[in-house]
Order: C-alpha cells, then sequence, then structure tokens
C-alpha cells in the first residue's frame, strides 16, 4: 500500500505550496470566462486579488447555440453540438486577461465539468 509523506506545505521562492491530495475541491460559482487571444472556458471559478482559477475547467471549442453563449450559460450544453475540451488540473490566469465572465445555471453544468 502506497502511504503519502507527511508535507503540509512547502514554500519555494516565497509562494506557498500544498499536495495535490491535501487539496479540496472547490465549491463556488460556475462561469464561462473569456480570455484574451480568444480563449473561452468554464469552470468553477475562484478569485483572490488578482489571482484568477478556473477548477474542472473546459475549453468551449465550438458553442453549439444560435443565440451565443448565455444560450448555454443558462441551459447547459448543447447536446451533439457544443464541444468541450477538458483540462487536466486548475487553470490559472491574471484578473487582467479576462474580457468577460458569464454566470452560468449550476445545475445544469454541475455533471458537464
Amino acid at each position: 500500500m502506497e502511504t503519502k509523506p507527511n508535507i503540509d506545505k512547502i514554500v519555494i521562492e516565497g509562494k506557498e505550496y500544498i499536495p495535490a491530495y491535501t487539496q479540496k475541491e472547490i465549491d463556488g460559482d460556475i462561469k464561462i470566462v473569456i480570455l484574451q487571444r480568444g480563449w473561452v472556458m468554464v469552470g468553477v471559478f475562484e478569485k483572490k486579488d488578482n489571482e484568477c482559477k478556473l477548477h474542472n475547467a473546459s475549453v468551449i471549442r465550438q458553442w453549439g447555440t444560435s443565440k451565443g453563449l448565455g444560450e448555454i450559460a443558462k441551459n447547459g450544453p448543447v447536446k451533439d453540438k457544443t464541444v468541450l475540451d477538458k483540462t487536466y488540473g486548475v487553470v490559472e490566469f491574471d484578473w487582467l486577461t479576462v474580457v468577460a465572465t458569464v454566470s452560468c445555471e449550476k445545475s445544469k453544468w454541475q455533471n458537464e465539468l
């Protein structure tokens, strides 16, 4: 049986890191985030100062809508039309790279992320 080391955190160049097995899943608002250079992503949004994170995120490659991002924000992905590319780990970005955010209906997205 594999045992996990007893490490609470480490500090490298002044920044704290905690082991992945100690991280708790974030329970927050699901948002579509439009970033600079055309990136459109969806996930559980976290913001502390200018540091932003998307947990359980996906890149929205194809919206598959006739009414834009608001349609999938409200109703969830369109079956057989919306294409989501799952990311692995946490997507991190600076608040200054955000063009816009769209709040999503949590019940429609919860099982999609």
